[in-house]
């Protein structure tokens, strides 16, 4: 576990890479670190996750400056979720597509909540590797039917582009692609999970604008990103959904 959290730890750092330099058109690699206020180069030993963060207090070595709080928050989140993945699948290829997604998870919902988008460049490439990689899990007999990915994709992509045709001005095409995809992954842990990941979205929506309006820092036509509720609620039904699928129907007395 100690491991799978400093490999989390370390696709945290390169998760910040992603959520700074693809909204720009940069290249995400070959290029070196810099600090974004005085553009000077970040050595290696600065460049550690969450250890420079604090042995540097926060502030950049050359200009002393401020560093976001944000860089060790998305390196610590994409550790928890490897972490998580990892206690729920265990070493497994069903591991590997989940640990993919948690970066590309977490870089999306930055990336979305800076610049109001979910770049194409990100989720379209994803939908090959998650479906590579979903392949060789099903192969090996992890997972169910083979079809169930597909249907999820079909499902969530569905509901979402559905809901983009009738009301284009209350979320992007984006986020359409991108349930498309979490949907890929749902559909693969089977229908609870995919329910779960479906309604959760919506139901974070609707509390996030309910509350940001009832405290007034919201507008009734307020712009609200709807990517990161949508990856949220698909993450609540990766790790949870059978859980509270089970829960659910045993309140109702079905199981």
């Amino acid at each position: 576990m100690f491991i799978v959290a400093v490999l989390g730890l370390l696709w945290g750092s390169f998760t910040n890479v992603l959520i700074a330099r693809v909204p720009q058109g940069m290249k995400w690699a070959n290029d070196t670190s810099r600090c974004p206020r005085c553009g000077a180069d970040i050595k290696w030993y600065d460049n550690v996750p969450l250890v420079s963060y604090v042995v540097l207090r926060g502030r950049c070595r050359s200009c002393k400056e401020r560093i976001s709080l944000r860089y060790p928050l998305v390196e610590a989140l994409v550790a928890a979720l490897w972490v998580a993945v990892y206690l729920m699948w265990g070493i497994s290829v069903t591991s590997l597509v989940f640990a993919y997604l948690a970066v590309i998870s977490v870089a999306l919902v930055f990336i979305d909540l800076d610049v109001r988008r979910l770049p194409f460049s990100i989720v379209l490439p994803s939908y090959g590797v998650v479906a590579v990689l979903l392949a060789i899990a099903l192969l090996l007999g992890e997972g169910g039917a083979w079809w169930m990915p597909l249907a999820g994709m079909g499902v969530l992509g569905g509901f979402y582009g559905l809901l983009w045709v009738v009301y284009p001005a209350g979320m992007g095409l984006g986020d359409v692609v991108a349930a498309g995809l979490l949907g890929l992954a749902a559909g693969f842990l089977g229908w609870p999970v995919l329910a779960v990941a479906a309604i959760a979205g919506p139901l974070l929506g609707g509390i996030v604008v309910a509350v940001g309006v009832l405290s007034g820092r919201l507008g009734r036509k307020t712009a609200v990103p709807y990517g990161p509720m949508l990856i949220t609620g698909a993450w609540i039904g990766f790790l949870a959904g059978e859980a509270i699928s089970n829960a659910y129907l045993g309140m109702l007395g079905v199981v």
